[in-house]
């Protein structure tokens, strides 16, 4: 059974290193045609059309995989022919029409008034409420690294809308985490329910559910990898 390549695409705040232990996790599963793409932040066209990239160097099927602001860049840019499946984990997957910023606005997260701009238009989350805001179920020196080396989106990009919704014609897999003080849980449940998902899973950590629960979330990859 040939299985398909996996592109993990991380969120606002962070990078590709944000994967390391669900890399590890799906390497000692036998998956070895793993990739994770380091997107921009700089809109969702450009972060889709870098996933758009790596999506045509691959040779067969991909498995998308998007962690928070990931989702969405994974639902502008699944609709690629090669493109067999999408998981969401604690992610944005927004319907036509719909931005990050509006799902949030509509229903804000406990930890939203940690976010501030910069002059350049950068979001940030404030270094010394990281911890608490994204990653509260991490020690205190994971949480240090995470502060230290978070990926500042443009604040323009939460305006960015989708066209064409992936999750729509693709199968799809989503992890809500209860715990998370960035994407109210509530707006986790409300986006997984109207995707038709083949299934869902709820766990009880913060955002940072691939650092803090990476055998869980690596199961649910796992397991959508294997069934397509």
């Amino acid at each position: 059974m040939t299985m398909p390549a996996i592109i993990l695409v991380h969120g606002f705040w962070g990078g590709a290193a944000h994967w390391a232990k669900v890399i590890v996790e799906l390497s000692r599963q036998g998956f070895s045609d793993l990739h994770a793409v380091e997107v921009p932040l700089t809109s969702l066209a450009d972060d889709a059309g870098r996933l758009k990239q790596m999506i045509a160097q691959q040779k067969g099927d991909v498995l998308l995989v998007g962690h928070s602001y990931g989702g969405a860049v994974i639902t502008e840019a699944g609709n690629q022919p090669n493109v067999a499946g999408l998981v969401y984990i604690a992610a944005f997957a927004p319907d036509a029409g719909e931005s990050p910023g509006g799902i949030t606005q509509a229903n804000p997260p406990a930890a939203i008034a940690n976010v501030v701009p910069d002059s350049d238009g950068y979001l940030w989350i404030k270094p010394d409420q990281y911890h608490q805001s994204f990653c509260q179920d991490l020690t205190a020196d994971e949480a240090l690294v995470m502060a230290v080396t978070q990926k500042a989106p443009l604040g323009s990009t939460f305006g960015d809308t989708i066209t064409a919704p992936a999750w729509k014609t693709k199968p799809c897999w989503y992890q809500i985490s209860s715990e998370d003080r960035m994407i109210n849980p509530q707006n986790q449940t409300m986006m997984s329910s109207r995707m038709n998902a083949k299934k869902i899973i709820t766990l009880g950590s913060s955002h940072a559910s691939l650092a803090s629960q990476p055998r869980e979330v690596t199961g649910l990859i796992a397991e959508a990898a294997r069934s397509i």
